[in-house]
């Protein structure tokens, strides 16, 4: 029975497994079924929304293609308009063209026409002109040549006559005009320019507190004072002036050297000869320094750039060196801005000037002493440290040695004369001073005429006295340039001499 239950069971289970097998696979069918069907209608609709979309793109471009073509067809048509127009402007112009052939053939035509006619009538005239020149010369009784030539003559005497005096009188007015313009260059310059004065001697007075040390320098049996003067170079004269030894010399830098190294001996109070050398040499070393750095300051106050050193040291050598009792490095300075002033008057290149008006007695202070003058000398340092050539040739021709090339040498020699005779420029001995106004005075009295003579302004105007019945007009210039020439080649003086040579007639009468 219970086999039976179980059996039972059993088939119902598989009977049941059986229908919900049939029944899961019929339901699998029906749903399968109805994802084609939907499938199928999904595919149905995308293609009509596909086949709506190509339609409507073909409508697009086929929009886009109609405007290109309406638009290029536009185009051709706006070009065959234009082209159309060119046509029609090239053949009015065409037709025009022909037109102005046609009148300018008729020109022509009237042109040689009147030219026929022309030459006829420059005929006849010519034949008329031929008549009238035979009817001339036959009343005259010249030829037409001969009248011709005279007439040339006539106005050539004539244009020389004119000609000369039109030149005299411009020679007249440049003189006037270049004068009065050169003192105003000068007369600026010399304002804008103001230096000191400085003055040098050949002796340098030493102070010292008391006769003892006057012993010490000295020395035992003057031991110490021959090895300062071996060291320096210099002679030290010890005499009776009390608190003061003597520094004799013509060398400044020496003189320095020399003052220096006793200062401070006696302030040390060592004094032997071993010390008195090692003192020197060490103040020696300071000079050259001090020497090197004026130079170089020099430069940098006047603003000239690229100086070779050896020439900056020569430069600061300048301040211990003198001429006529003027300081050189204070007259080369002077010298240099006048130069620079003056050639910024004249429209030149001032740095240039101001260059060579530093340099142009550099070869006062030179290092040896070849036998040459210093202007020559000072251009060949010149040219040795590679300055320029116009530099140089200013350098050299300053006291015409050389022929001057450049604008700048005249200009450096007048700024030099300036600065040198300028009143307390330069210092000279009372008794020289007196013998060159002497000497002058006496050279103009030896001429044949001169009444008196008398120097002034320092020597640098001469002024001649001359009988009115002795000599005319033409003579007192003759007898002017005759003295210059005389005092430039007898004389030495600085700066320039002018003569002035007066001749009047007085009438002299008294009413009683």
């Amino acid at each position: 029975m219970k086999i039976e239950i179980i059996l039972f069971i059993i088939a119902g289970f598989v009977t049941g497994v059986l229908l919900m097998w049939f029944l899961l696979r019929f339901l699998l069918k029906s749903q399968r079924v109805k994802k084609l069907a939907e499938l199928e209608k999904e595919t149905d609709v995308m293609k009509k929304n596909k086949m709506l979309e190509v339609k409507e793109k073909f409508l697009e471009l086929k929009a886009d293609l109609e405007k290109q073509v309406s638009a290029r067809t536009a185009k051709i048509q706006a070009i065959e308009a234009k082209l159309k127009q060119r046509e029609t402007a090239f053949t009015q112009k065409q037709d025009d063209l022909q037109r102005k052939n046609a009148e300018i053939d008729v020109i022509k035509e009237n042109l040689n026409s009147q030219i026929v006619v022309v030459e006829r009538k420059q005929q006849e005239l010519e034949k008329m002109h031929q008549r009238e020149v035979e009817q001339l010369e036959a009343i005259s009784g010249l030829s037409a040549n001969d009248a011709k030539n005279r007439l040339i003559e006539s106005l050539k005497d004539e244009a020389k006559t004119d000609a000369a005096s039109y030149v005299n009188e411009i020679m007249e007015e440049a003189k006037m005009t270049a004068n009065m313009e050169a003192k105003k260059v000068v007369v600026a310059s010399i304002q804008r320019v103001a230096t000191e004065t400085a003055i040098e001697n050949s002796v340098t007075t030493f102070p010292i507190e008391s006769d003892e040390m006057k012993g010490r320098i000295i020395g035992r049996e003057g031991r110490n004072i021959r090895a300062l003067e071996a060291a320096t170079g210099i002679e030290i004269v010890v005499d009776d002036t009390p608190e003061a030894i003597v520094l004799s010399g013509f060398d400044p830098v020496r003189r320095e050297i020399a003052r220096l190294a006793l200062h401070q001996l006696v302030q040390d109070g060592r004094i032997h000869p071993a010390r008195i050398e090692e003192v020197v040499g060490k103040v020696r070393k300071q000079i050259e320094d001090e020497i090197i750095e004026t130079g170089k300051r020099t430069a940098i106050d006047l603003g000239i750039h690229g100086l070779h050193p050896d020439l900056i040291r020569l430069i600061g050598k300048m301040k211990y060196r003198s001429s006529y009792g003027q300081n050189l490095l204070q007259h080369a300075r002077e010298t240099a801005n006048l130069c620079a002033i003056m050639a910024s008057e004249l429209g030149l290149n001032p740095k240039k000037a101001r260059r060579a008006g530093l340099l142009h007695d550099i070869g006062k202070v030179p290092d040896d002493e070849p036998e040459l003058p210093h202007a020559v000398l000072g251009m060949k340092l010149c040219e040795r440290y590679k300055e320029k050539p116009d530099i140089c040739n200013a350098v050299g021709a300053h006291h015409d040695e050389m022929e001057m090339q450049t604008m700048i040498a005249p200009i450096v020699q007048v700024c030099d004369a300036i600065s040198g005779a300028r009143p307390g420029a330069r210092r000279e001995i009372v008794e020289a001073y007196i013998k060159r106004l002497k000497d002058l005075e006496h050279l103009a009295m030896a001429y044949p005429g001169v009444i008196n003579t008398y120097a002034i302004q320092a020597g640098r105007e001469l002024r001649v006295i001359v009988g009115a019945d002795k000599l005319n007009d033409k003579d007192v210039e003759s007898l002017s340039n005759e003295i210059a020439k005389k005092i430039q080649d007898e004389m030495t003086y600085p700066g320039q001499v002018k003569i002035t040579v007066i001749r009047e007639t007085r009438a002299v009468s008294y009413a009683k």
